[in-house]
């Protein structure tokens, strides 16, 4: 599918294109990948990682500057869409700035995506655009919208958009396994909420989520993957048996349980071996038989949460995760 195209991956110096960027090329061989972003340093040490494969291109360029988007985008099959304004608070202290990267973002890339020709565009969403509720959320929702309603925007011509969604990447930069690692030894790791619970994902699933939208979709599906859910204090007790957890209280924004599909999308989503798969209501896709394909209708009501999930991740198992992983934890 991907073999001798044109990628290109905005955001691509985050978790997400540190990962992809070395499966795509051992999976597929495509002619190359562009990686577009606006920050030379990542970039810079990015590069190092592929010294002397000129697969690999680097572009500096910001989504909210259409024009760049434009000549970043010449000549390119696919498009992984990855660049956001992540960070809640971040988010929450400045509303306009994370506006303009997630949500006119995402329309100068439709916009461009169209005008160029490109055959398929996969955007990555997050739990948090599941009845949001922090500003990053919201926007992410709008950001979901955007492109499942880019199908129909596009109208004659040949550009496709389909979202992936999932929560907690294992491991990632920032994220809590390497914050607990990080302060273990001081013997007291700070617990939002004993009831808490997230879902668990490695980046390489994201990224094999990511291959599967590409081949599947007719455009506006939302893909979202069936991912083991654990408890935050099983999390700490696998990461520091001996420590003790201080209760600190839930953070502004932020929910007891992740949410990837709620009850009003259950009217949509159909479920597969190994993902959910949410149809836009719009022109009645919900109902087309090409993007159904094999598809069973969830219940009405039906929802994804971290804490209604069947399938649930052992301490043993995240050890286990944690020591085969170790060297890139925090680094990608």
């Amino acid at each position: 599918m991907l073999n001798n195209t044109s990628i290109l991956v905005t955001g691509g110096t985050g978790s997400f294109g540190n990962t992809f960027v070395p499966m795509t090329l051992a999976k597929y061989n495509p002619k190359k990948i562009i990686i577009y972003s606006r920050d030379e340093m990542k970039q810079w040490e990015m590069a190092k990682k592929f010294q002397g494969d000129d697969r690999v291109r680097f572009f500096i360029g910001d989504v909210r500057d259409k024009d760049r988007l434009y000549r970043a985008l010449d000549g390119v099959d696919y498009v992984v869409h990855a660049a956001a304004t992540k960070i809640v608070p971040t988010a929450e202290y400045n509303p306009f700035e994370c506006v303009k990267t997630n949500i006119n973002g995402a329309m100068n890339l439709i916009d461009a995506c169209i005008d160029k020709g490109v055959k398929r565009v996969v955007a990555l969403s997050t739990d948090k655009a599941s009845s949001p509720v922090n500003l990053y959320g919201a926007t992410k929702l709008a950001s979901d919208k955007l492109f499942v309603a880019g199908n129909s925007y596009a109208g004659g011509h040949q550009t496709r958009f389909a979202v992936v969604r999932y929560g907690n990447v294992m491991g990632s930069r920032g994220s809590v396994i390497p914050f607990f690692m990080s302060i273990r030894d001081k013997g007291v790791l700070p617990i939002t909420d004993e009831r808490m619970t997230r879902f668990m994902i490695s980046l390489e699933q994201g990224v094999e989520l990511v291959w599967h939208a590409f081949d599947d979709m007719e455009g506006g599906e939302i893909y979202v993957k069936k991912i083991p859910s654990m408890k935050v204090t099983d999390l700490a007790w696998a990461i520091a048996p001996e420590a003790r957890l201080d209760y600190v209280g839930i953070r502004p924004g932020e929910k007891l349980h992740e949410q990837m599909i709620g009850e009003e999308d259950s009217f949509h989503t159909y479920e597969y071996p190994e993902h959910f798969k949410i149809l836009p209501a719009i022109h009645e896709w919900d109902r087309d038989k090409n993007r159904i394909k094999d598809g069973k209708k969830v219940q009405e009501g039906f929802s994804y949460t971290s804490d209604n999930n069947p399938d649930w991740m052992e301490p043993a198992e995240l050890q286990a995760w944690i020591e085969l992983n170790r060297e890139k934890i925090g680094t990608i």
